[in-house]
């Protein structure tokens, strides 16, 4: 087999030309992603070594351990992860009825939908994961390329309209540049098959034709990954498809986002190009860094699959493969600028890219509760709290999903908010389903607080091995904490976009939230602050590090200067971008809390004394607000001086 040399970096691209980090050489002693993960899998250890797990990747798992389980002295407690590889987010009902029973057979009973539209199995044991890999691909499923060097799943909007066909095409050709870019190595199947293949579907012809065909030295020839090449990619590469409009998809966070661009029947045209996008960060290394993506370009539908190949053959090629933390395209294309990344595209296109085409604003949807599909049938959007999917008390979300599939046989998407859409229902079974929805614990989209609703949170600890403090089990109870606030303020029918992680690398995209919390410390996040409601605009850091026992104390003073000061209708993430952070940290260093306001007033025992006019403008906001005059009193004087304060200094 051929194997290619890297190409060395320009000097002006921020990359080293002449080194290349440890991952790079195991890359290419690999033999396209076989050693020596393959050897390693048949020894009876509980765990892979450094060099295995790299290659594991690929395949679709990481090892963890579960940190709740360490014993001083003792072998950690080794397990697998193993994630999905489903474009679009689209999982047949066999696929997932196999990954409920896998989760309960190897796993740890639970099933995690992710933010990047697949599943994930939790706790599988190294002596049982080629068991479940092969389970999975038998049932129309695929682990390969969920993780590693290579493009991830590619994301589209899931919502399943047949009656737009724009939603139709971003499925379909989410589908197509999986398939694509999907590794061509017999490898994945060799180790978890015996080398067997299955095929659930057959690629399209122009799929096939575009990987082939080598255009302006797209392609390594000769080599059995003429895409990727030897050492695939210099970091993972993240893909969505999407429709002008719908930023279900967080469409600034991606290495490529193309936007489907139909005429007034329907038609595909093209597609805008969206690049350059990136979350992945480190803490106090400020040459890493969130970044949003950027108009690249339009091509025709004949070129999507060619300006796709461009785009990964610039990466690959031009791509930091010494630097890890420098090696997103995000870099590449910050350090070059977007004119110089453009004729590098162009020059392996062979053409010059289209202007950008004009779009109407974003907005970002996450389906839940009842829709028509527009030929008749229904879905719905099933709420999953960070994603994860078990029984827990009164809430059998786990129970409720696999009696719904196995009744009804219905396909579902996940949603890249963490959620399921179940469609294809006929509208003669919507009673039933809701009725199994509702006897196992499962709210409505209208019951559901939209803080809740529209938040996320990656797993982080236990056993994610990046993880430096809590997410998913803490932020429920950060969330009721934020409503409490928020009511205590007047403000109980506000919301925003919640996000948190347990570290900066940004999985659950906490850098495009209204209010992100990045994991610093144990028990304490980086906060920030200005995101919009559609995630469109980056946020900023506000706070560097805030412990969570401080939350209330740090965050009241900014909803009592967003309740006083906000614009008509105006979002919080907006809110905070208008007033700018200086204005945010002069008022909350001189922000008297509203109980100690309350607590001094009561405490010297004052009557004030005030017109009827005001009275009555006082007991008509009592009434609107639906809270007591002497609390709207109370905050109105402690925000009088508050500012008095502020202009003393």
């Amino acid at each position: 087999m051929v194997q290619t040399p890297i190409k060395p970096a320009p000097q002006d691209s921020g990359a080293n030309p002449q080194k290349r980090s440890k991952v790079e050489a195991l890359k290419e002693r690999s033999n396209f992603l076989r050693e020596p993960l393959a050897t390693e899998l048949l020894e009876d250890t509980t765990h892979f070594s450094e060099d295995a797990i790299q290659i594991l990747k690929f395949h679709g798992s990481y090892q963890q351990d579960d940190r709740d389980n360490r014993v001083k002295g003792a072998e950690k407690d080794y397990q697998m992860m193993l994630r999905t590889r489903n474009p679009g987010g689209f999982i047949p009902p066999e696929l997932y009825l196999t990954l409920d029973k896998l989760s309960d057979e190897y796993g740890n009973h639970t099933l995690r939908a992710t933010t990047r539209q697949g599943f994930q199995l939790h706790g599988v044991l190294k002596k049982n994961l080629k068991a479940t890999i092969a389970a999975i691909v038998q049932n129309l499923g695929s682990t390969l390329g969920a993780c590693g060097d290579i493009n991830r799943n590619v994301m589209a909007p899931p919502a399943p309209f047949k009656n737009r066909p724009e939603y139709t095409l971003a499925q379909e050709y989410a589908d197509n540049i999986g398939d694509l870019l999907r590794p061509q190595t017999e490898a994945y199947y060799e180790i978890w098959l015996d080398g067997e293949k299955f095929l659930s579907v057959e690629e399209h012809p122009d799929v096939v034709a575009a990987r082939q065909h080598n255009t302006n030295g797209t392609n390594i020839e000769g080599n059995l990954e003429p895409i990727y090449g030897t050492h695939y990619m210099p970091r993972k590469f993240k893909i969505a498809v999407t429709v002008p409009g719908d930023n279900s998809v967080d469409a600034y966070t991606q290495d490529v986002t193309l936007v489907v661009m139909t005429n007034d029947q329907g038609e595909l045209q093209g597609f805008n190009i969206l690049a350059g996008g990136g979350l992945g960060r480190t803490h106090n290394k400020e040459e890493t860094f969130a970044r949003t993506a950027d108009e690249i370009g339009y091509v025709d539908k004949a070129d999507v699959y060619d300006v796709m190949k461009a785009i990964v053959a610039t990466q690959r090629d031009y791509g930091d493969r010494y630097n890890r933390r420098h090696a997103r395209m995000k870099y590449l294309i910050h350090d070059w600028g977007v004119d110089r990344f453009r004729q590098q595209v162009e020059q392996y296109l062979g053409k010059p890219l289209q202007p950008y085409q004009s779009l109407p604003e974003w907005t970002f949807y996450d389906y839940l509760g009842w829709h028509e599909q527009g030929d008749g049938k229904l879905f719905v959007g099933v709420q999953i709290d960070n994603g994860r999917v078990y029984d827990n008390g009164s809430l059998k979300l786990k129970t409720a999903l696999r009696e719904i599939i196995e009744r009804f046989n219905l396909p579902m998407r996940v949603t890249p908010n963490q959620s399921v859409l179940l469609y294809e229902i006929d509208p003669q079974d919507k009673a039933a389903i809701q009725e199994i929805l509702s006897r196992n614990g499962i709210k409505a989209e209208t019951e559901i607080d939209p803080l809740v609703r529209f938040a996320m949170a990656c797993p982080a600890l236990p056993t994610c091995g990046l993880a430096i403090t809590e997410s998913e089990r803490i932020i429920p109870s950060i969330l009721e904490r934020l409503r409490t606030l928020l009511t205590k303020l007047g403000l109980e029918n506000e919301h925003f976009v919640v996000r948190m992680t347990g570290c900066p690398n940004g999985c659950a995209r906490p850098y495009m939230a209204e209010l992100g919390f990045v994991g610093s410390a144990l028990k304490s996040y980086q906060v920030w602050l200005g995101g919009s409601p559609n995630q469109t605009r980056l946020a900023q850091p506000f706070i560097e590090r805030l412990h969570e026992d401080d939350i209330e104390s740090k965050l009241e003073p900014i909803f009592v200067l967003f309740r006083e000061e906000r614009q008509s209708e105006e979002s919080f993430g907006d809110f905070c971008d208008r007033i700018g952070f200086e204005a945010l940290r002069q008022f909350s260093e001189n922000y008297v809390p509203v109980q100690d306001a309350v607590k001094l007033a009561k405490e010297n025992r004052h009557r004030i004394s005030i017109s009827n006019d005001v009275y009555t403008i006082l007991k008509g906001a009592s009434d609107r607000e639906g809270r007591p005059m002497s609390q709207i009193t109370a905050d109105a004087i402690a925000l009088y001086l508050s500012q008095q304060a502020q202009s003393d200094l």
